[in-house]
């Protein structure tokens, strides 16, 4: 399941001259005054893609001598936040109050919400996190859908939010005491400073987009904006970033990256409870990898984090993406552990089972006797709400979700249809896109319920949404095939997404789930980065849940079917499959 975010790829002229609610002007900090060395140094910002960029220079900051260590300054981070969710979240209700109380800062949401540092103790605190990072569009505390539901002219758009259903469990405050891992924030009469990476790690998460610094520049990305997976190839924007010199880390930051790194994993990884881990350092002392994560070489300290999250981690959703600049390499090696390894057979297995059956390739749709397959390997969502009604149907590429289930739709319904059996084939499905999975659950269920808890908080929300499919901008049964008989094909291979669609179908009891058990996945995927510069994915703290009786419950072992396959050949014999369909009942 992939976090929501709209990097936008086109050229920015965006001055950082916003507008912020400023309660008073920054005080000076007697108690602290010259206690540092603080250098100023303006760097150029590059926005996605090297044509990308802001057309002002972004301030960093270095403390005492140490050049590879950037800080912010309070101010100026609460410009960029608005920056980014303004603008690439589309969060036009989005504000910030910017408020001084000697050591202790507050940035507070346009909702009452806030985050305050307290300077004098090494301490964020939140006293809501959830809400904090809210996006004012959303209707749950923790709403993975991206489509805001309505378009420019307040017309109902592809996914509407049904606010009555919806609901929240709010968190608790969230403390993160820097000073437990070392980690320290300046507070003296010329600003107020936060390592970037910290401010990475505790406000940008939400939005799926970081900065990385390769010393000469500054880069707001995603965790695909330095590799093109399409093109297979390494992108512009990489070659730029990777053109600054390999070296050491700085003890300064060696001991500050692996500090920062154990306080994320700390609070965002979500499979600690799972994976018996009770905090990173402890694993990293366990697993022998503490000196070699806190020393000077970037390179070791890389392949050390990659082998974390291949071996130990193991949970398909983690994954190491790129080496830092200063690791002097791109080339990431293609090592497993043995959870992936297990998978990546299942997937070969399913594959060719498929193959053998469709020499001439597998189709997206077919039609056997009075049943209609629909099959998809990942859940893709290529446009926005609008795009579908405006550029029509035939125009759409059939590889994004949306489309291929508005096509189905159509064709299911077409007059004379003799269409009684719905087969949703997920059993080569990876996961993907959360949007695209609630389209396919409104278009088999009506109402699509998605169940989050945050692991980190302790806050849950379920939110319920509508597809239009017949894009005739109004939600009813028309939008859905719940007239007929509804079946959906697992298999270990069906993951994360994958996992999570056959969850709700089956506990609606309004689907039969036919196969193998499911893969599991139930985190979202959370994009993250180091301090020097390294990109990895993770499980996230946001646990995909199913709701019954009022209680949340996970989904990661996976999915029980109602009837099994033994055979994978079976999957893909669709003449068998189907008189076994139409005998079940």
């Amino acid at each position: 399941m992939r976090m929501k975010n709209k990097l936008a790829s086109r050229a920015l002229a965006l001055s950082l001259a916003l507008v912020l609610v400023l309660a008073s002007a920054a005080p000076a900090c007697a108690e602290n005054s010259g206690a540092h060395s603080i250098v100023m140094r303006s760097y150029t910002t590059y926005v996605g893609t090297p044509d990308d960029y802001l057309n002002q220079e972004i301030p960093l900051y270095f403390v005492d001598g140490v050049d590879d260590l950037p800080y912010v300054e309070i101010e100026d981070w609460a410009m960029l936040l608005y920056f980014i969710n303004t603008e690439f979240n589309e969060d036009a209700g989005y504000d910030l109050a910017l408020r001084y109380n000697g050591d202790v800062v507050t940035l507070e949401r346009e909702s009452g919400y806030t985050l305050r540092f307290d300077f004098e103790n090494d301490r964020l605190i939140f006293d809501d996190y959830d809400a904090f990072q809210h996006n004012s569009n959303d209707t749950t505390l923790i709403d993975l859908v991206s489509e805001s539901g309505t378009d420019e002219y307040g017309n109902a758009d592809l996914i509407w939010r049904d606010k009555q259903a919806s609901f929240d469990r709010y968190g608790d405050v969230l403390t993160v005491d820097l000073a437990d891992y070392g980690i320290h924030m300046i507070a003296q009469d010329d600003g107020y400073y936060v390592p970037m990476q910290t401010l990475n790690d505790f406000t940008l998460l939400n939005t799926g987009l970081f900065f990385v610094f390769n010393g000469e520049a500054l880069f707001l990305v995603n965790d695909n904006i330095l590799f093109d997976y399409n093109e297979g190839r390494y992108t512009d924007t990489a070659e730029l970033y990777y053109s600054a010199p390999a070296g050491d880390r700085s003890d300064a930051l060696a001991e500050y990256s692996y500090n920062e790194l154990c306080l994320a994993l700390d609070t965002f990884y979500g499979l600690k409870e799972a994976h018996d881990i009770q905090s990173f350092r402890q694993l990293f002392w366990q697993i022998g990898y503490d000196e070699v994560l806190s020393g000077n070489s970037a390179l070791d300290a890389d392949n050390a984090l990659k082998s974390v999250i291949d071996y130990y981690f193991d949970d398909l959703h983690s994954v190491f993406d790129e080496y830092s600049y200063l690791a002097g390499t791109i080339s990431i090696s293609d090592s497993t552990g043995l959870a992936n390894r297990k998978f990546g057979q299942h997937e070969k297995e399913y594959s060719d089972a498929r193959d053998a059956a469709y020499p001439d390739g597998w189709l997206r749709y077919e039609e056997v006797g009075n049943t209609a397959y629909i099959t998809f390997d990942s859940f893709e969502s290529n446009y926005y709400g609008r795009a579908y009604y405006q550029a029509g149907l035939e125009n759409l590429e059939l590889d994004d979700t949306a489309a291929q289930i508005i096509a189905a739709h159509k064709q299911i319904n077409r007059p004379d249809s003799p269409i009684e059996n719905v087969v949703l084939d997920l059993s080569n499905n990876t996961g993907g896109s959360v949007d695209a999975a609630i389209v396919v659950l409104g278009w088999f269920l009506g109402d699509a319920s998605f169940s989050v808890k945050n692991m980190a908080t302790g806050a849950m929300s379920t939110s319920v949404y509508r597809a239009d499919i017949n894009l005739d901008h109004t939600y009813d049964e028309r939008d859905t095939v719940c007239d007929k008989n509804l079946y959906c094909l697992i298999s270990p291979v069906s993951f994360s997404c994958g996992n999570l669609v056959p969850a709700a179908l089956k506990s609606s009891q309004k689907v039969t789930l036919i196969g193998r058990t499911s893969g599991g996945g139930s985190c979202i995927v959370q994009p993250m980065t180091t301090a020097y510069g390294s990109v990895f994915q993770m499980s996230a703290a946001q646990r995909m849940s199913f709701l019954k009786n009022g209680s949340f419950y996970d989904i990661d072992q996976g999915i029980e079917p109602d009837y099994y396959i033994d055979n994978i050949a079976h999957y893909y014999d669709r003449k068998a499959l189907t008189d076994y369909i139409n005998g079940l009942f």
